[in-house]
């Protein structure tokens, strides 16, 4: 896919999975035992789950396909991830008050939209541009799959982040890639579309 002299990226398919785990940390599963299961279930839902419950569904869903995101290397070690896919399969972005569709767009709008819903940098590879080269190659991974437009809901940044704020992208990352806002029902939230 997408290639520079240190980094590659890569569809996640099931043949990566060791990777993902590795970059994931097998005890830690990315952000606090996520597991990038959190955009997909309802917040009571994803808090009944155990961290190995979450693994075991992610897994799932990477065994089933269509890959849900994409993994950066540099050399053979997995450094960054980006969740996305359509729309339609991410409950929590479907029904969350910063992330939830615009009122006037229709169903065949939201079923050909892709989301992105979080990233993972490892630690020792963040602020090195990660986060970028993975949108970049996001959207081309999403004009492949068919996709019409692009929705994000990242984090607006006029100080610096605590730790963790920035797993569902940065503002400023997304306007560089072209991506504009559409709502603003949070201070730090803008909901923000790229059309394909």
């Amino acid at each position: 896919m997408t290639h520079n002299d240190l980094v590659h990226i890569q569809v996640a398919t099931p043949e990566r999975w060791a990777d993902l785990v590795d970059l994931f940390g097998p005890e830690r599963g990315a952000s606090g035992g996520c597991w990038c299961m959190w955009p997909f279930l309802r917040g009571k839902d994803w808090k009944a789950m155990t961290r190995e419950e979450r693994r075991d569904a992610f897994q799932q869903k990477v065994d089933a396909g269509p890959a849900p995101g994409l993994l950066a290397y540099r050399g053979s070690l997995a450094v960054g991830w980006i969740a996305l896919g359509p729309r339609s399969q991410y409950l929590r972005f479907l029904l969350g008050k910063t992330s939830q569709p615009l009122p006037e767009d229709s169903e065949q709008a939201i079923e050909t939209t892709h989301a992105v819903t979080c990233f993972y940098i490892r630690k020792g590879h963040r602020g090195t541009g990660l986060m970028s080269l993975l949108l970049d190659a996001a959207i081309a991974h999403a004009r492949e799959e068919g996709a019409r437009q692009m929705d994000a809901c990242p984090m607006e940044t006029d100080k610096p982040l605590q730790w963790g704020e920035g797993f569902v992208g940065i503002a400023d990352v997304f306007r560089r890639a072209g991506f504009v806002e559409i709502a603003r029902r949070s201070p730090k939230r803008p909901l923000m579309r790229k059309t394909l």
